[in-house]
């Protein structure tokens, strides 16, 4: 090599160092490090519904796999929107997650007026954990009280008494919410909708009897139902249920066709998140669901576990935007 070059070559040697060592510091640049320190799980929702069910289910195996406590942080309000906003708004460097839902990333962007963030633009999607069908049920007692046993029975008797009946949600804009207004819509009936913050104070209300019906996710109400204190009616999905095969679907019992209204619940990073980090979360995550007891676990409670890759969850999140957004201007639900 000219002797010329020789002052240049070594100064491109030292700042390539530089960058390598720059890069195994740096927990944004280059992921060696990460995690150096515990990572937080936003749920969107009180405690005890279905998406602090699976948040709760995922994240000690998240620990075991990285070494680091996954801590979950129940930030309920806005339908979801308030804790997916604060994930939206938080440093993209793997220490920040959000276990978002069909109403964070599918509906709330039609039915919310205004968004305080771009369920797209501004998240980095890691991998859909799991889907679920919700279901339809009653206080045991209020049921049989009322006289009402099935799909039909409840459509006969809330069109016999306009307006007595209420039902419950974990939110405006959830998926729990949106069945419901389905519901209504393909039935003609009216019943007045009570929001809560999350499923579990939902199912307080409905257990209680202040309120009448939820058609909740299957998961947060299996131990309920299993218990003889809520009566299913039926499960909203396009098809049964594995985890209650008897019990028909709304549109086979009510004879709604078409009727269907699914849930489904993943893990999402901030947008900008390192692509690496999210890789791997996802590839973890995958294995946890694909080992036998996790998958009886959550088979046993309703839910379908999942794993997919970033890829396919973002697709799955565009491909639920656009079917929501009829759903939402025929049921005529509109929040400001």
């Amino acid at each position: 090599m000219p002797s010329s070059l020789q002052p240049l070559r070594r100064l491109t040697l030292a700042v390539l160092a530089g960058i390598a060592v720059f890069s195994f510091a740096n927990p944004v640049l280059g992921q060696s490090a990460w995690p150096t320190k515990s990572i937080r799980i936003v749920v969107p929702f009180a405690a005890g519904g279905t998406t602090d069910i699976l948040a709760r289910a995922v994240a000690p195996e998240l620990s075991k796999a990285f070494g680091q406590p996954f801590v979950i942080e129940n930030k309920g309000g806005a339908g979801g929107n308030l804790g997916a906003d604060i994930v939206a708004k938080s440093a993209p460097d793997g220490y920040t997650l959000l276990m978002g839902t069909v109403g964070t990333h599918g509906i709330n962007k039609s039915l919310y007026s205004r968004m305080p963030y771009d369920p797209q633009k501004d998240f980095a999607p890691i991998t859909l954990v799991a889907g679920v069908p919700n279901v339809m049920e009653m206080n045991a007692e209020k049921a049989k009280a009322l006289g009402i046993n099935s799909v039909l029975d409840f459509i006969a008797y809330a069109r016999a008494h306009p307006g007595q009946l209420n039902m419950a949600s974990s939110g405006n804009g959830t998926s729990i919410h949106l069945a419901g207004e389905l519901f209504k819509t393909q039935t003609g009936i009216f019943m007045t909708h009570i929001p809560y913050t999350g499923s579990g104070p939902a199912m307080m209300g409905l257990l209680s009897g202040v309120v009448d019906v939820m058609f909740d996710n299957l998961p947060s109400s299996m131990a309920q139902i299993k218990g003889g204190k809520l009566k299913a009616f039926a499960v909203t999905s396009a098809q049964r249920s594995a985890a209650l095969p008897d019990l028909p679907t709304v549109e086979e019992a009510g004879k709604l066709k078409g009727f269907e209204a699914s849930s489904w619940f993943g893990l999402l990073a901030p947008a900008g998140t390192p692509a690496d980090v999210v890789l791997r979360i996802q590839q973890e995550t995958a294995k946890a669901l694909k080992s036998p007891a996790m998958k009886e676990k959550l088979l046993a409670q309703g839910a379908i576990p999942s794993g997919n890759t970033p890829q396919e969850f973002a697709a799955l999140i565009d491909a639920e935007i656009k079917k929501w957004a009829p759903v939402v201007k025929a049921s005529g639900a509109k929040v400001d």
